[in-house]
Formats: structure tokens, sequence, C-alpha cells
């Protein structure tokens, strides 16, 4: 399988990555800073990657040819100069704020996406915590647009990339609030811990890759104020890497299987993560059992699911 643009830029990036994960660890390992890395966390997230990797990369083999072929059909020449990657990086942003937006609010891409936010803290290695089945799930539908506007695909392709890489950096605890007009326009590692947060009042908040001026602009930007608590509503407990990319699948499909009306059922698919039918109980998920404690990253391998 030949690497495209973005698994090869993020290969490219890897060391540095590495780098900056090992700073971060050990900048918290000083005296009076709280360690939010695990090895057993760490390399969960570096195994969700690797799959991740693999099934992006065969994706992208597979839809270049469809992105080139609604390129022919495009309206306009955009130009390649310092006007057209302006337009490129906005257009690119805002397909990823309403990629991202839409991730949180229909079911079946919250289904792929939910994995990435199931860590219970925040460190640079979250960024690598991504599910294999996010390809599938079809979120490259949101980029296609670019092609038929006039963005050479390949362009899209290395914008996405290097979106990714900028988008490494604000996952961290370990940088406060940056000086006002940066906070201002762009995303932060201030802006998206709120995103991470499972707060009532940060949920579903600060959408943003790269400016943060879309969440302004559509309503849903809150700054952090409140100590963030990091995880999902219905936390999961493992470290086991195929529960956390399917265990939100496994759920859907059991809400869909139950009996109703057909339209009730499919509905399950494109609305929010916490609709439900009338009268329907949710599958239980279990408690955090007393005894072993957590570690940061919720790790310990205990069973998800009651009565399955």
């Amino acid at each position: 399988m030949a690497l495209g643009w973005e698994q090869m830029i993020l290969m490219l990036m890897g060391p540095l990555f590495a780098v900056c994960m090992a700073l971060e660890a050990w900048w918290q390992s000083r005296p009076g800073r709280r360690q939010t890395y695990t090895a057993d966390g760490t390399a969960t997230n570096i195994a969700l990657l690797l799959g991740y990797a693999l099934a992006d990369g065969c994706a992208w083999a597979l839809l270049t040819g469809l992105f080139y072929t609604v390129h022919e059909h495009r309206v306009m020449d955009v130009p390649v100069n310092a006007l057209g990657l302006l337009g490129l990086l906005l257009a690119q942003d805002f397909c990823h704020y309403w990629f991202h937006r839409a991730s949180h609010r229909v079911r079946w891409l919250w289904a792929s996406h939910v994995t990435h936010h199931s860590s219970q803290t925040l460190n640079l290695s979250t960024a690598l915590r991504q599910s294999p089945a996010s390809p599938v799930s079809g979120i490259w539908l949101f980029w296609l647009p670019l092609a038929w506007l006039g963005f050479e695909p390949m362009h899209v392709m290395l914008c996405v990339a290097a979106s990714l890489v900028f988008q490494f950096f604000v996952h961290t605890q370990s940088i406060g609030k940056l000086p006002g007009l940066i906070e201002a326009v762009f995303n932060t590692p201030s802006h998206h811990r709120v995103h991470h947060a499972r707060n009532p009042q940060y949920i579903d908040r600060n959408y943003a890759g790269v400016f943060i001026i879309w969440d302004k602009m559509f309503g849903t930007f809150v700054p952090e104020v409140a100590p963030c608590e990091y995880g999902i509503v219905r936390q999961v407990y493992t470290r086991n890497p195929l529960v956390m990319v399917f265990h939100e699948w496994a759920d859907l499909l059991h809400d869909v299987a139950r009996p109703g009306k057909l339209s009730a059922r499919l509905k399950h698919l494109w609305a929010p993560p916490e609709w439900q039918r009338p009268y329907q109980d949710r599958p239980v998920r279990r408690k955090a059992p007393s005894g072993p404690m957590l570690s940061y990253d919720g790790t310990e391998d205990w069973p998800i699911h009651a009565g399955w």
C-alpha cells in the first residue's frame, strides 16, 4: 500500500511528536506537578494510532480517484498562490469544524470519534488516540466539496495533514492560556481542554481545528473557567483497544435492534448520541469497581457491558 501525503507527513513528524511527549512527561515528573503519562496508556494510544493510520491509508488509496473525479467537474480553478493558500486553509478548517461538530451530534459518526475522547486524562499522546473505524464512517465526505470548488485534491490532503500536526500540540495540560490575540483567533490548549472535558458546561463545545473563530461564529465557543474533568459521559473502563474502538458501535447496534417502528430504530443512526426512544433503557456500563485505583487515563482492564 502506497502512503498518502497525510500518512507521509505524519510519519515524518513522528520523531518530533515522540520528543515532545517525552519532554512533557519529564516536565510533569518534576516535584509538585501531576504526572498524566502511564506506560500502558501511552502504549494504547500509539496502538490505536497505528490502526488508524492503516485504515486511513487504505481509505485514501480508494478515495483519491473519487476526489479527482469530482475535481474534474470543479466550478472554478483556484490559483496556486498566497491568496489561494489562504482560501484553502480557511476552507479546510471550515470543513473540519462541521466534520467535528457532526462527529459529536450524529451518533453514527460519534461511534468512531468517541475513541478519541474516552481517555480520562489529556496529554500530547491523547492526540494519537484515533479510531481505525473513522474512515469507514464516511468522514471524508466533509472534504469532498473542496475538490468540487476547485482546490487540487493533493493540496487538500496536505492541508488536512498540516491541520492534524497543529492539533497535536493543543492536546496538553502543560500550557496555560496564551496571549489574548492568539486565544481570540486560534485553537489553543485552553480551548481544546474544554472540548475534551466532560463537565456539563463544556460538553459539545470548541470544535475548532486551527481557528476558534468558527465556534464563535456558530455559538459553540466556551472559555476555560472551571477545572476540566476528562473522559466521556458514559465512561468505559478498559485498556483493550478493540473495546475502545467498538464499544459504541455495539451500543448503537443494540439500540437499533430493539423492537419498534423501523423509522424510530433507524433514527439512532443520525440522532444525537444522547437520544433514546421513549421508555428505552440504554445498555448499562458497569461503574469502576472499588479496589484498584484508576490510572489517570482510565486504563484498568474492567468489563464494559453488563448483561451482554
